[in-house]
């Protein structure tokens, strides 16, 4: 090993040249390497690093909470509307009028329902709905072989019944006949047995005869006075209950003649007759159809006669009186009439009335057409009202979004309610005149006290 090739000995330690900053941070610690100051590798501390990370997370921290504080504190956002799709309605004070509306058809006022008095097959047809017809006009032909038997049977019964009044009276006259001839004899020998006691008596007082004959004689004069006696009651016993027994027989021929006109009228009542002027309504008859006794054949309408009936919703209804004035609309006219008759009985939630027509009908007016009826119920001057909401009823507290001042937003207020019209209700408290309310239905929103207009 040459000089050259053995390490150098190493000399003292020299010391770190930094700068003043460096030499000065407390915690640095310095690496020197074994090639002397030209290869030292210094490496600095992590805790600087370390302090600085845990100051921004400490100030995320503190500011995420300041954060949340914060929202938490703010109000949450009112729900929108939109303007064009909402109706809206200002608070009037003024002349409220009242009123009911309910749909209805137009009916005849004199109706005569033409029923089958007897069931039959249909033989003819010879009317149609729509044709005027006369009292007498036959609507139709019904056969029944069953009524014309029943009726043939009545009529022999009736003959039957008379022929034994003739034989009762043949045989009572009879009767009386024969008793008057007992009579007759009866009255003959008791004048015979008159006259034998008398002549016995005389004989008796002349000794002609004994006392014994005479006696006897007297005798048959009482039993001869008893006959005849006898045969006069029931002379007078005949006389009297002839008229009783005759009286009897006769009754019973009157009620088989009554029989008899009853089944001849089921037989005539096979040519179903009209029963009143008018025009045939529905009628849908046709031949060799059998119809029930009582079964509605058809209707017959005085078309120039017409009234309306309305059907007016029960909570509506009470307040419905007669006599009011009413309006009737065929969607085409406008007719005036009045209340005539309430029905006392709800079907289906409805109460049926009868408005009478007070004006002249227009020429499209006729039997069953669809109709709708308004009618007033009363007058009221000086009132707050306003167009009725969609979820507002009568005597209601209700809670309604009242427009503000800039028309930007609509905030909840209570109302309370009064009496209602068809299309307006009467406004007791909530709510001052001018005020704009939000009529359409805001349900999606009901849990919010303030929405916004867009």
């Amino acid at each position: 090993m040459t000089g050259s090739d053995q390490p150098k000995k190493r000399g003292p330690r020299e010391p770190d040249i930094l700068p003043r900053g460096e030499r000065e941070r407390p915690g640095r610690r310095i690496e020197i390497g074994v090639g002397g100051g030209a290869g030292m590798d210094v490496k600095r501390s992590s805790e600087g690093r370390k302090r600085r990370r845990n100051i921004w997370i400490g100030a995320g921290v503190l500011g995420m909470v300041v954060i949340t504080v914060l929202l938490s504190q703010l109000e949450p956002a009112a729900p929108s509307v939109d303007r064009d799709v909402q109706l809206f309605g200002t608070v009037q004070r003024g002349s409220f009028v009242r009123e009911v509306r309910g749909p209805g058809t137009l009916v005849p006022e004199q109706m005569v329902f033409v029923s089958a008095l007897t069931g039959g097959r249909v033989e003819q047809v010879l009317v149609q709905p729509g044709e005027a017809v006369v009292d007498t006009t036959v609507l139709v032909v019904l056969s029944n072989p069953d009524v014309e038997l029943e009726s043939l049977q009545a009529q022999q019964q009736l003959t039957a019944s008379r022929a034994g009044l003739l034989d009762l009276d043949r045989t009572l006259r009879t009767s009386i006949v024969q008793q008057e001839a007992s009579l007759a004899a009866a009255e003959a020998e008791f004048n015979d047995a008159e006259r034998e006691a008398q002549a016995y008596a005389e004989l008796v007082t002349n000794q002609t005869v004994s006392k014994n004959e005479a006696s006897r004689a007297q005798e048959r004069l009482a039993t001869a006075r008893v006959t005849l006696a006898t045969e006069g009651t029931r002379l007078e016993l005949l006389r009297t209950t002839i008229d009783n027994q005759l009286a009897i027989q006769q009754e019973l021929v009157s009620r088989l003649q009554s029989i008899v006109a009853y089944q001849v009228n089921r037989v005539a009542s096979m040519a179903v007759r009209a029963g009143a002027a008018g025009e045939i309504q529905d009628f849908d008859l046709e031949v060799g159809q059998w119809v029930m006794p009582g079964t509605t054949l058809t209707r017959v309408a005085q078309p120039g006669q017409l009234m309306a009936e309305l059907r007016i919703p029960e909570t509506q209804a009470r307040d419905v009186q007669v006599g009011q004035p009413a309006i009737i609309d065929t969607r085409t006219d406008s007719i005036a009439g009045a209340v005539r008759r309430v029905d006392p009985n709800v079907q289906n939630s409805s109460v049926l009335v009868e408005v009478r027509l007070t004006e002249e009908l227009p020429p499209g007016a006729r039997p069953s057409l669809s109709v709708d009826g308004t009618i007033e119920l009363e007058r009221l001057e000086d009132v707050l009202y306003v167009a009725r909401p969609t979820y507002g009823q009568a005597n209601s507290s209700v809670s309604l979004f009242k427009v503000s001042e800039d028309g930007g937003e609509a905030i909840r207020v209570p109302v309370r309610l009064g009496r209602s019209s068809v299309n307006e209700i009467e406004v007791l408290e909530g709510l001052q005149e001018g005020d704009v309310i939000i009529l359409s239905d805001l349900s999606r929103v009901q849990d919010a006290d303030r929405i916004r207009i867009r």
